[in-house]
């Protein structure tokens, strides 16, 4: 399999643990978002992803899978141990609703494309970009925070999605000085999870292409 990935996209560090946990290879293609006018913008990037983003996993049959909590779900479904998502429907579904409070509702809004649009077309000044930033992590952590009660990990004691989702926003959310000090669950989680290689392993300062 190949990864395109980016070492700062929180979507493509979602599947790298993923595929960690899994145990299984993949040969890496980092995809520069900011070099060069972003080398996702490409046409020979276009071809694989006509979205333009990562990541995209490309199996070895030459098909292309994209979007994240696609991607994690295929994993799972193909290689079903250590499962990502709970056997019991209802406890699926919890684990869904926080994968997808990151995915579908803090990411989307602090991504890097709304980011540029908000500096490059809208004019907003950095402190404006900034607030707006926090603002969307803050309301989508209260949630989370109010719905987890980690043991270790967010939804009882195995990892699952919503570890593959959360991470990865916490350690964008730190880089970008969210303040998290009312946030101690989550926290916790983020503390369970760190000590696991395969979260480890897919840290953006412990990929190829980190700068």
């Amino acid at each position: 399999m190949k990864l395109y990935s980016y070492f700062r996209s929180s979507a493509a560090y979602r599947v790298r643990i993923a595929l960690n946990l899994k145990g299984l290879p993949y040969e890496m293609t980092p995809i520069h978002l900011t070099k060069d006018g972003g080398k996702q913008r490409t046409p020979e990037y276009a071809a694989i992803n006509p979205h333009k983003r990562v990541p995209v996993l490309q199996l070895s049959s030459g098909e292309v899978l994209t979007q994240s909590l696609a991607i994690i779900e295929y994993l799972d479904d193909i290689h079903p141990e250590p499962a990502l998502l709970p056997a019991d429907a209802l406890e699926r579904a919890k684990v869904r609703a926080i994968a997808q409070i990151v995915a579908c509702d803090i990411h989307p809004l602090n991504n890097l494309l709304p980011l540029q649009y908000l500096k490059r077309v809208l004019k907003h000044e950095q402190p404006d970009i900034d607030a707006w930033y926090h603002h969307w992590v803050i309301e989508g952590f209260t949630a989370i925070e109010a719905m987890i009660e980690p043991a270790p990990y967010a939804c009882g004691a195995h990892v699952t999605m919503a570890d593959l989702c959360l991470i990865p926003q916490v350690y964008n959310a730190r880089r970008l000085k969210v303040p998290l000090d009312k946030f101690p669950k989550i926290a916790a989680v983020d503390a369970a999870c760190q000590k696991l290689p395969a979260f480890d392993r897919a840290r953006p300062e412990n990929q190829p292409d980190a700068e």
